[in-house]
């Protein structure tokens, strides 16, 4: 339902970079290359098995995640230097449920500085990616208006079919035959 042809930085990341991504990684039978320890989960942390699980995990472990900041665009690869066994399907889900959230959406249309994972400022945000994220909010609220508005026809029909029955049944009780 996207109107625009620009691509909102939430998209451009997980999808954009998805072959840039897969290059990086490291090959299947390939030994993994260190990584620090600051960026590495924590030993008692469970894999996530799930988009939700996954990104409860990133705002416990990154500034960025957990400040909902705009993050920078391949924040993915990011993710997956310092995370390597992480799974890049459940990796791509967590990030479409963090950026498509309200609150991101509300912070990138402020925003005017993206951040690493470790909310250190970087590249800037552009006037596009506001507006993208500005158009969001405004089709959500729209869309979220006409639900509620069928909500409330609904429930007047319910009440008007509701009334007419009781009606219907009033009349059939007074001139029914006893």
């Amino acid at each position: 339902m996207k109107s625009m042809n620009t691509i909102s930085p939430a998209a451009e990341s997980p999808e954009a970079n998805e072959n840039n991504a897969a290059a990086t990684a490291p090959e299947a039978g390939a030994p993994a290359a260190a990584t620090p320890d600051a960026g590495t989960p924590d030993a008692g942390m469970p894999a996530a098995d799930s988009p939700r699980a996954l990104l409860k995990q990133l705002q416990q472990q990154f500034e960025a995640f957990r400040n909902c900041l705009p993050l920078e665009i391949g924040i993915d690869k990011q993710l997956l230097a310092r995370m390597p066994d992480l799974n890049r399907k459940l990796m791509r889900a967590a990030l479409g449920i963090h950026t498509g959230s309200m609150r991101y959406l509300r912070a990138m249309e402020k925003a005017t500085v993206r951040y690493d994972l470790d909310g250190k400022p970087g590249a800037e945000v552009t006037d596009t990616h506001r507006q993208h994220a500005k158009e969001l909010l405004q089709q959500r609220f729209k869309k979220e208006a006409e639900r509620k508005k069928a909500e409330r026809e609904a429930a007047a029909q319910l009440e008007a079919d509701r009334k007419r029955q009781e009606k219907l049944e009033q009349l059939a009780s007074k001139f029914s035959r006893k």
